[in-house]
């Protein structure tokens, strides 16, 4: 082997790539079209990072290290496979939570020890410690919000006063374990436990319509906690990976109360957006029903035909039998968009996916700034199972707590057919105006039932 060849060379060097196949699929993930590599290429750099670790001076623990890697892998494969789309947000969620109980493990390991060197070190261990902790108990509870498992939000008086103090409380016991760095182990815990309660209280309060915000703030978190344990352990892949997380969260999230037109403090302080609340808001009118058959011969005869999919549609797994009716129209020389709001469904791009899995050509995909302009134009406006993202009063009503938020101009259309399983409101608990407007009709049931109705009606057109 060459003289100039060293296992701390090949560790930087890998380090060095590394960074450069998660920069390069992060670029990638951010076009649907190259979505798909860029997450190989992502994973190619954790493989790389991840082998290369074997090579640190000192290593041990094989016999639980590789176990431990086998388990996960074979578990998170099959969950993976298994996992319905659905169930793909608090999927997400468990798994970011994991990454930042990871790094608050590493915090402990590091601080139970005393293995810190210096405050600044000590100091990013704690730091670490307890966004680690948030993200990891935070993410827990936004899981169970999603999969239905906690169906109410708790909120009480003076809860907010309680978080300041739980957190007051942790940066005390923190400062303590900075400025002596051989506290006490009870000293230690204190500070985990608190920072663990603080990640359950913050997100107990919080509407499961906002638990997509949540997800992306709990993944900026989990990203820098990972940060700086990277410096704690001098790792540069942790560092990179944490930093690369971490921004691109924080931009996500940014982007994501942005389409909501609210601030991240109103998402998590406001208690807006309970899961399962009462439907708010008083709006005058009727609902007007509407048969398949009627709605296949308006689709038939159109010449603009915009598509809203909204969460309904996920549940239903209707995303097959939509695109199956879309080519239905297309081949009849219908246009046939479909217009996807940034925060529809459980999770970012959460619509894009799904559509992609029905084999959706890119092309026909648009976003709220680009498809907006087009509703004037379209003869109808398809909603399926969206709600909130297509309510009128955001423009219209300064009392709606979701007044300014972007939302589709479904309501633009000459027609306007509303497929939904029921007369609920949506996931806010906000009543909707558009299904109230002259040129609304209501076609209720099961998505995937009913898009399959609707094709035979188009074909029954002839």
């Amino acid at each position: 082997m060459p003289g100039w060849f060293s296992a701390d060379l090949a560790i930087q060097a890998s380090y060095f790539v590394t960074a450069v196949l998660f920069i390069m699929g992060l670029k990638r993930m951010s076009s649907p079209v190259t979505a798909r590599s860029g997450i190989l290429w992502a994973g190619a750099g954790m493989a790389v990072a991840t082998l290369i670790t074997f090579l640190y001076p000192g290593m041990s623990n094989y016999g639980l290290i590789l176990p431990a890697m086998f388990v996960g892998g074979v578990l998170a494969a099959w969950s993976g496979r298994r996992v319905a789309m659905t169930n793909m947000p608090q999927m997400i969620a468990l798994y970011n939570g994991m990454g930042g109980g990871a790094a608050a493990a590493i915090a402990a390991v590091e601080l139970y020890r005393g293995g810190t060197e210096g405050y600044a070190s000590t100091t990013l261990a704690v730091a670490g410690g307890i966004i680690g902790a948030v993200s990891f108990s935070g993410s827990a509870i936004a899981f169970g919000k999603l999969q239905g498992l906690i169906t109410r939000s708790l909120r009480f008086r003076g809860q907010q006063i309680l978080n300041l103090l739980l957190l007051l409380a942790a940066l005390i016991l923190g400062a303590l374990v900075i400025v002596h760095a051989s506290a006490t182990s009870a000293v230690v815990t204190g500070f985990f436990v608190l920072a663990l309660i603080l990640g359950i209280t913050m997100t107990l309060p919080i509407g499961g319509a906002d638990m997509p915000v949540v997800i992306s703030l709990y993944n900026a978190l989990t990203g820098l906690a990972v940060g700086f344990e990277g410096f704690v352990l001098n790792n540069a892949a942790m560092i990179i990976a944490g930093t690369v997380v971490g921004s691109a969260g924080t931009l996500l999230t940014q982007l994501m109360a942005k389409a909501m037109n609210r601030s991240l403090g109103n998402v998590l302080f406001s208690g807006f957006g309970d899961t399962g609340g009462a439907a708010t808001g008083e709006v005058k009118g009727s609902l007007r029903p509407i048969e398949a058959s009627d709605v296949g011969v308006m689709l038939a005869f159109a010449s603009k035909v915009i598509v809203v999919p909204g969460y309904g549609m996920a549940v239903a797994q209707a995303q097959h039998k939509i695109w199956e009716l879309c080519q239905l129209l297309i081949d009849r020389g219908v246009q046939v968009r479909f217009a996807i709001h940034p925060v529809a469904g459980r999770m970012p791009g959460h619509m894009n996916v799904l559509l992609a899995e029905a084999g959706v050509p890119y092309d026909l995909i648009a976003d709220l700034d680009e498809i907006n302009a087009e509703f004037d134009t379209a003869d109808v406006a398809l909603i399926i199972g969206a709600n909130d993202v297509v309510n009128p009063v955001a423009r219209t009503d300064k009392s709606s707590p979701i007044y300014g938020m972007p939302i589709l101009n479904a309501d633009k259309a000459k027609n306007v057919i509303v497929i939904k399983r029921g007369q609920g409101a949506g996931f806010s608990g906000i009543e909707n105006a558009l299904f109230y407007l002259d040129n609304t009709r209501m076609l209720y049931g099961d998505a995937q039932k009913v898009a399959a109705e609707l094709i035979q009606a188009v074909k029954a057109v002839g």
